[in-house]
């Protein structure tokens, strides 16, 4: 079986959520079915059907995540010690070198992966350019278009 990296925090997510889905959701779907079935014919209760297909939404999505924690390679990120190198899970604070703007990325797993608050994927263009290289270093990144260069101005390992 191939392991995916996900980080500490990625499965916890993963985790709350099958914790959330188990206790909360299958339990409540499970009792609108009850409820449908008391109200009759099942082949014209669109209560029933509702209710049926929120329970195989409910079962997939927990199949899904055990499949993705299973698989799963989880990375404490505090407990790496790579001195400056851009690793899986560390978050990059770069400088646009030619507008000067500052960025700040983690690379995460691909589950985890949200541009907005900052997370990529380390198989993202970005990621693929930083992975390896070091505090100081100038990164070159092509993107459509252009080429984007970018100075890895702190790697932190948080």
């Amino acid at each position: 079986m191939k392991r995916t990296p996900m980080t500490l925090r990625g499965a916890e997510l993963l985790r709350a959520e099958i914790r959330k889905l188990k206790s909360e959701d299958r339990p409540r779907v499970i009792k609108a079915i009850a409820e449908a079935r008391s109200h009759g014919d099942l082949s014209e209760n669109a209560e029933y059907h509702a209710a049926r297909e929120q329970q195989g939404f409910i079962e997939g999505r927990i199949m899904e995540i055990e499949g993705r924690l299973g698989a799963a390679e989880i990375i404490d990120v505090t407990s790496l010690s790579a001195s400056g190198r851009v690793v899986f899970g560390v978050t990059v604070d770069l400088e646009d070198e030619d507008s000067g703007a500052q960025l700040t990325y983690q690379i995460v797993g691909e589950d985890e992966a949200d541009i907005r608050a900052g997370r990529i994927s380390f198989s993202s263009p970005i990621a693929r350019a930083l992975i390896g290289k070091n505090e100081g270093d100038a990164v070159e990144v092509a993107a459509p278009g252009k080429t984007l260069s970018y100075a890895i101005v702190k790697v932190r390992y948080v």
